[in-house]
């Protein structure tokens, strides 16, 4: 007998309230155990329904999404799907409630018709049950903790390329923040949608000692520097004399996400080699896992998140089962491990031909 996900939908628009529970009908794993038009009516029906997972409207009366979300996950930690706008404003209330600790979120079109994300939705409402969640009062990006490490005087590789899907906004801002000002280029590819990108690198990059940033097709990658991946693209880099260049293209062949890190990864393996440290961190399915291990056989350093620190452990865990990690750590020593692994004159072990 299937288990389903007991979802409850939290948004002031009635409208919106149907077309979700409309979209999920269509997947007898989930089950709508409830609605609620506010957050304090939310309160209540939290604790009298007791649902596995929550899809909530970044815009709500009487209390906004963002002050009701950090209550929840300050009070009861519980997976919640933000329903964002596709503006500038949704994007920027949508990158801080993933600070927050949502799982994730789906981008509502222009026309509010919802039933075009309709299988995004359904999708993430699944991953979403299965995503390990804390109290928000855990991490707050200004403490001492997350002050940037101290720069090492040499280092021997020089690219650090990062791949991360669900839970990967809240991760990579634990690590860049922690970044030295000093450190070989970042390259990310974050599975994100069109416009999020930059609102993401514009927000960390307030904080952050390093310079972060929306890569940019054809510009040289430079030390002390992070660029993310547009969303809805696809980030490799190639090399030009003795610099390394961002390429940034739309195709889709072979790719189920726009930026694949897989596609990444194997760029960097390509033009890099040995010169350079991977990355996976937390999501669901198994891209970068191939990326990845292309890098280990090209000599390259390469990191995963550990189970216990993952939000969802399905794309480390997919690298460590095909070999490709070198070594598993907590997301709270990762940043120390790349800088680590940047100074190290060889890899920890060179992976061999499968």
């Amino acid at each position: 007998m299937i288990q389903k996900t007991r979802l409850l939908i939290i948004d002031d628009s009635r409208l919106i309230r149907t077309m979700i529970r409309s979209i999920v009908s269509n997947d007898p794993s989930i089950e709508v155990v409830g609605e609620a038009a506010d957050p304090f009516e939310a309160r209540e029906k939290i604790k009298n329904l007791n649902p596995d997972v929550v899809t909530l409207d970044v815009e709500m009366p009487k209390m906004d999404g963002l002050s009701f979300l950090e209550k929840i996950m300050s009070l009861r930690p519980m997976p919640v799907v933000m329903v964002s706008t596709l503006t500038q404003k949704g994007a920027d209330v949508t990158i801080r409630a993933l600070e927050l600790g949502a799982v994730d979120y789906v981008a509502k079109p222009l026309n509010q018709d919802l039933t075009v994300v309709g299988p995004e939705l359904i999708s993430k409402i699944k991953i979403a049950r299965c995503a390990k969640v804390r109290q928000s009062g855990r991490q707050k990006f200004t403490d001492q903790s997350h002050q940037p490490l101290p720069a090492p005087d040499r280092y021997s590789k020089k690219i650090i390329a990062i791949g991360s899907s669900t839970g990967g906004v809240e991760s990579l801002y634990e690590i860049i923040l922690r970044l030295p000002t000093n450190c070989p280029p970042v390259v990310i590819a974050q599975h994100i949608s069109k416009g999020f990108s930059e609102r993401f690198a514009i927000r960390v990059d307030k904080t952050a000692a390093v310079t972060v940033k929306e890569a940019c097709s054809g510009e040289k990658l430079q030390s002390g520097t992070v660029y993310i991946g547009q969303g809805g693209k696809h980030l490799t880099i190639r090399k030009s004399g003795y610099d390394y260049i961002c390429q940034v293209t739309e195709d889709t062949e072979g790719e189920s996400y726009r930026p694949s890190v897989d596609r990444l990864f194997c760029s960097v393996a390509d033009v890099v080699a040995a010169n350079a440290v991977g990355v996976i961190l937390t999501g669901m399915g198994k891209d970068g896992a191939r990326g990845l291990l292309t890098m280990r056989r090209a000599g390259a350093a390469t990191l995963g998140q550990d189970e216990a620190s993952a939000i969802v452990y399905g794309m480390p865990k997919a690298a460590m089962m095909a070999g490709a990690v070198e070594k598993q750590v907590s997301l709270s020593n990762m940043a120390e491990e790349i800088i680590t692994a940047c100074t190290a004159t060889t890899s920890l072990r060179k992976a061999g031909a499968a």
